[in-house]
């Protein structure tokens, strides 16, 4: 279970790398939409575990690998942003979040299914 510290830490790097991705969305995301869906700190505060979510999913991958060979510019983009308020700027983890893939399988799953319908009894 996160500190409150972790949780408090954690929402404010999902702001600042959210803002950073907003001022030159083209740089990281191309014409795909990106956003943070979350971040969980280590209790040392030393790692940042990103979460993100990448729409359309068909370039999702391609987005990902792009964000993961230039995460060390990322961190110093962090750097300068909150580097006056911390002493140690983390390491970056990005993950993808396929949330929404999934919920969009499981709507098609559902869609598909062949539930015929009831009768009621008299």
């Amino acid at each position: 279970m996160e500190s409150k510290r972790q949780v408090k830490y954690g929402k404010q790097l999902q702001k600042d790398i959210a803002e950073i991705f907003q001022k030159d969305s083209s740089h990281y995301f191309g014409s795909a939409l990106g956003t943070v869906t979350g971040v969980s700190v280590s209790p040392d505060l030393g790692l940042a575990r990103i979460h993100l979510s990448i729409f359309p999913i068909s370039k999702s991958k391609e987005v990902f690998e792009h964000i993961n060979e230039i995460k060390s510019e990322i961190r110093l983009k962090l750097g300068r942003k909150i580097g006056d308020r911390v002493r140690i700027i983390p390491e970056l983890a990005f993950f993808l979040d396929d949330t929404e893939e999934k919920a969009s399988h499981i709507d098609k799953l559902i869609d598909n299914l062949n539930i015929p319908s009831s009768e009621e009894e008299e």
